[in-house]
């Protein structure tokens, strides 16, 4: 009886760390999209020699090129460190989440 506990604890054990895992996936999801858009802007602004506008809550303003440039490539940097972290804890549910299953499996 307290092996089947034991199981059922797992279980739910489980199911909250694949919850977790979910809503990193999310996370990493949202930033790999923001980072294309950096990208694509950062490529858009190599190819003009035209003036740059950049939007600031819903107004459209001139910018120079070389600041916004250096604004996006700092986003880009930022972005890339925080999908490398959601990556690791990535790693380390999964890893967590295997370990679980083989506890689980064992127990029944």
């Amino acid at each position: 009886m307290k092996e089947k506990a034991n199981v059922e604890k797992k279980i739910e054990e489980l199911r909250v760390i694949e919850g977790s895992l979910q809503n990193l996936l999310a996370q990493k999801q949202s930033l790999q999209l923001e980072l294309n858009e950096v990208k694509n802007a950062l490529s858009e602004i190599d190819k003009t020699s035209d003036d740059v506008y950049k939007i600031v809550a819903g107004v459209m303003l001139r910018a120079a090129k070389d600041k916004l440039k250096q604004e996006l490539g700092e986003r880009e940097k930022t972005l890339k460190m925080r999908i490398e972290a959601i990556e690791k804890q990535e790693k380390l549910l999964e890893k967590k989440t295997a370990e679980i299953r083989r506890e689980i499996n064992l127990g029944a």
